[in-house]
């Protein structure tokens, strides 16, 4: 069984772009995105300086997070190693990109679909090398079996001091650098160019790492990135919108069921019916975004039919599912006045309510490329704003209707959202990799600091805790409202700032 990896040899490769270029002609390319690119940095001060030249692409990793993420099985693994994709499974929901922790996933702009480096598979099978090998003037690439010992790339590797990038992230990426400065494999130590070269090419939104800020390594940015390719971020304010939804849906039924076992399942209005409904309503939009933010969004049903159950997308859309289920049974049952029936949905509908609120943080643990969605404090997090959210939702509703234990609800809210106030600052307090550092640089003292601390801080969290002191229906319902806008703010810093820090 053969094991194909490339190596880059950087003693020897020259920035030509010839890679790049046959990479574009082998597999049509277009313009805007790159299977594979060259990244030039630059280390030193005229006229003690130097350009160092680095050929970036897919690591076609042994343990690859792009595979595991993927809902439909788009991106596998061949039997020799290569993972390649196949656009005709691909719905285009970009979890793949925010799985790769070395920025290779690209969406096509023509077809739509996720594409990257497949190692030239086709050529492979026919005994050809790929074509950026071919092409090298400086025979820098190399290609080969890494598990055949009489190999090139295998004495290479066994012999020659190599590197790969990000090995923290244990992927077993199976492209080596042989002669490489580390400044070239991690994007955390080279700051971008600001000097207006026309040969820079810088990806929105993402910060630059300062030259002398902490950056997880010695505290300087040793070199200067003056080329690379761009890479926008995958998921933006859809999946924002999305949790704020999915919250609200998922703390709905949890708040209802909480008034079920204080014995309220009779009170048809405010338990029988408003909860479902809520549940339902903001799940379809949930449905909605999730659909919206796909790039084939006719194909979303593959999700369920071809599914890959590795992917906490496809676990997610069947845990969404066993909710709206749940969710309509409640609302027959309250419409028919069936109190029993409504006494039995409670557990589930608990139970189904957090797996709907929790399942994202999964979601997002598996995106193995955004250092900062990997925290632990994600789940409770997820499970305290449904909460924040469904008690929201039953004091606005409070005043057009009578709610049973409404008192009760805004200390719940009160509780939600000291919680929530805890859970942040240990979040944005702790320590962790410069990719953390530099994410939670962006959220709370960079560009998306507005957001976090006016209104995810500001007007999420102290507002409404104030407002449920003061106390009275009115001040409640607006304690609701404001709860609800400041969770808005507070998740699109965190989705942001969570990709705003470049992988290559």
């Amino acid at each position: 069984m053969a094991r194909y990896g490339f190596l880059i040899d950087q003693d020897t490769c020259i920035g030509c772009h010839a890679c790049t270029v046959a990479c574009k002609a082998e597999h049509s390319v277009p313009l805007g995105v790159n299977r594979t690119w060259v990244k030039y940095i630059e280390k030193g001060e005229f006229p003690d300086s130097r350009r160092l030249y680095s050929v970036m692409r897919c690591n076609h990793c042994e343990d690859a997070p792009c595979v595991k993420v993927c809902p439909t099985g788009a991106l596998f693994h061949r039997d020799n190693g290569i993972v390649d994709f196949d656009t005709s499974n691909c719905i285009g929901c970009k979890s793949c990109m925010n799985a790769c922790p070395y920025d290779a996933i690209y969406i096509d702009p023509e077809e739509h679909t996720a594409q990257k480096c497949n190692f030239c598979a086709h050529r492979v099978e026919l005994g050809l090398e790929p074509s950026c090998v071919v092409v090298c003037p400086t025979q820098s690439i190399v290609a080969g079996d890494l598990d055949d010992p009489t190999s090139r790339i295998s004495r290479l590797v066994a012999r020659a001091d190599v590197a790969v990038r990000s090995p923290e992230q244990h992927t077993n990426p199976k492209l080596f650098y042989k002669g490489a400065d580390q400044a070239s494999l991690d994007p955390t130590r080279s700051r971008i160019a600001g000097d207006g070269l026309i040969w820079a090419d810088t990806t929105p939104d993402h910060p630059t790492p300062p030259a002398n800020g902490a950056n997880g390594h010695d505290g300087q940015a040793v070199a200067r990135t003056a080329y690379t390719t761009a890479h926008p971020m995958p998921w933006r304010g859809k999946v924002t919108a999305y949790l704020v939804t999915k919250a609200v849906a998922a703390g709905a039924l949890m708040v209802g069921a909480l008034l079920v076992l204080l014995g309220h399942a009779g009170d048809q209005a405010a338990v029988g019916l408003f909860p479902p409904l809520v549940a339902g309503v903001f799940s379809l939009v949930t449905g909605i975004l999730l659909v919206a933010d796909l790039k084939q969004p006719r194909r979303f049903l593959y999700i369920l039919t071809r599914p890959n159950w590795s992917s906490w997308l496809a676990r997610g859309a069947l845990i969404l599912s066993a909710y709206a289920a749940v969710t309509g049974a409640w609302f027959l049952a309250g419409a028919l006045e069936l109190t029993g029936l409504v006494e039995v949905l409670a557990v589930p509908g608990l139970v189904l309510g957090a797996a709907t609120a929790g399942y994202t943080a999964y979601l997002f643990g598996q995106c193995e490329g955004r250092d900062l969605w990997q925290t632990p404090l994600l789940l409770p997090i997820l499970l305290a704003q449904a909460v924040v959210a469904g008690a929201s939702a039953f004091l606005v509703a409070d005043v057009f209707m009578a709610v049973p234990e409404a008192d009760a609800l805004r200390w719940v809210l009160l509780a939600g959202v000291g919680a929530l106030a805890l859970l942040t600052f240990a979040e944005v307090s702790g320590r962790g990799t410069a990719h953390v550092e530099l994410a939670t640089k962006a959220m709370t003292r960079g560009r998306y600091a507005t957001r976090f601390w006016l209104f995810g801080i500001a007007l999420g969290l102290a507002v409404p805790a104030a407002l449920v002191i003061i106390g009275g229906t009115a001040l409640g319902a607006a304690a609701g409202v404001a709860a609800l806008a400041g969770l808005a703010g507070y998740e699109d810093a965190f989705v942001r700032a969570g990709q705003s820090v470049p992988l290559s």
